[in-house]
């Protein structure tokens, strides 16, 4: 099938290198024209590597023009930062074409920033927009052109805008994934999904006295210890109970299960903690104050968890507290300027509207 990849990041890389390696058509689109002319000059191909060896892998189309990359694509998938998604979004939405599928891998609720552009640029094509609750692989680049694969994902629940094109979205997704998608309803119920916001911000929070001190710290590794996760799944206990008072069902997917060495599967399965470890490649360093965990995972995604518990009519007090200590770390007021239902532009529907709104979509 032919795929759109946008971004530069790990994730983007990993999309494209693993797609190209399937034997998909894969354009791959990113801002940076020095860095795309660099990857063109290089022959357009990624290095991957993964548990069976190392692979040269061909794209497509290396370009900055977005229209040219997903001209005539089936699927889109934007693994770009949160704060990306905005202008990317505003991009691409007036060269949307019916049938296709943007699948944003997670998302925090990025799915209708991308349709409400769309709408909003008045394209009326019948385009689905999903988001799922982790990356599809656990991926770090190697080189300007080189990605390993450490983990790739075994289950992805996924919700759709608008809900009534669940079924084509996930059978188009499935392509790209075969065997791996779950659908888990709206597209509200795929941002609650969004693993991100609850094993990160406890790991940078409760770990930042090392963060600053080691040039290099595994927050996976030496950092996960039995009293943050406990916290964790506290956190994740308030997540879930916004899914619940939300009317969404199981599975919620609970963080625990990816820690788990036998029972419910996670996304990544079983065993991918072990296995993200021993790879090395999340010893890294981590700047608290500009690093993705901090500004996407906490400070985006845990506002926009604390508003739709608002919404919910549920107490969050660990989404709070971590709002507020990463607030103060950073030196900024987090409750304020995050990602919320109101920001988004939604804060005016009741929750009967806003469920209208997600199954049938603006044409309601």
């Amino acid at each position: 099938m032919k795929i759109a990849v946008l971004g530069g990041g790990n994730g983007s890389f990993a999309a494209a290198g693993d797609f190209a390696l399937q034997g998909h058509d894969v354009r791959l689109w990113r801002r940076d024209a020095e860095a795309v002319a660099a990857h063109k000059a290089a022959g357009s191909r990624i290095t991957v590597k993964n548990a069976q060896g190392t692979h040269d892998t061909q794209l497509s189309l290396v370009t900055t023009d977005i229209a040219a990359a997903i001209e005539g694509a089936e699927l889109i998938l934007c693994p770009a930062p949160a704060f990306a998604q905005p202008d990317i979004a505003r991009q691409i939405a007036p060269h949307l074409r019916d049938g296709q599928v943007v699948y944003l891998p997670p998302a925090t609720f990025g799915a209708m920033i991308f349709a409400k552009a769309a709408h909003d640029a008045g394209n009326k094509a019948k385009v689905a927009f999903a988001e799922t609750g982790t990356l599809p692989w656990l991926a770090r680049k190697h080189g300007p052109f080189e990605v390993a694969i450490t983990i790739r994902a075994k289950r992805l629940p996924t919700g759709v805008f608008p809900l009534s094109m669940s079924d084509h979205a996930c059978k188009v997704i499935d392509q790209a994934f075969p065997g791996v998608i779950e659908p888990c309803g709206d597209a509200l119920s795929g941002a609650l999904m969004n693993a991100g916001p609850i094993i990160h911000p406890p790991l940078i929070v409760m770990n930042a006295g090392p963060l600053e001190h080691f040039p290099k710290w595994d927050i996976h590794k030496e950092g996960t210890q039995v009293a943050i996760r406990r916290v964790t799944d506290q956190l994740d206990g308030e997540r879930i109970a916004i899914r619940e008072a939300l009317g969404y069902t199981g599975p919620h997917f609970p963080l625990v299960h990816h820690y788990n060495k036998e029972g419910e599967e996670w996304m990544y399965g079983r065993g991918s903690h072990d296995r993200l470890t021993d790879s090395g490649d999340w010893r890294e360093n981590i700047v608290l104050l500009e690093h993705r965990y901090m500004r996407e995972d906490l400070r985006t995604g845990l506002s926009f968890f604390l508003s739709c518990a608002q919404l919910a009519g549920v107490e969050t007090p660990l989404v709070k507290a971590f709002l507020a200590i990463g607030g103060a770390i950073c030196g900024e007021n987090f409750f304020e300027g995050g990602r919320t239902l109101a920001s988004l532009g939604f804060g005016d529907l009741s929750r009967d509207a806003l469920q209208k709104l997600l199954r049938e979509g603006f044409a309601s």
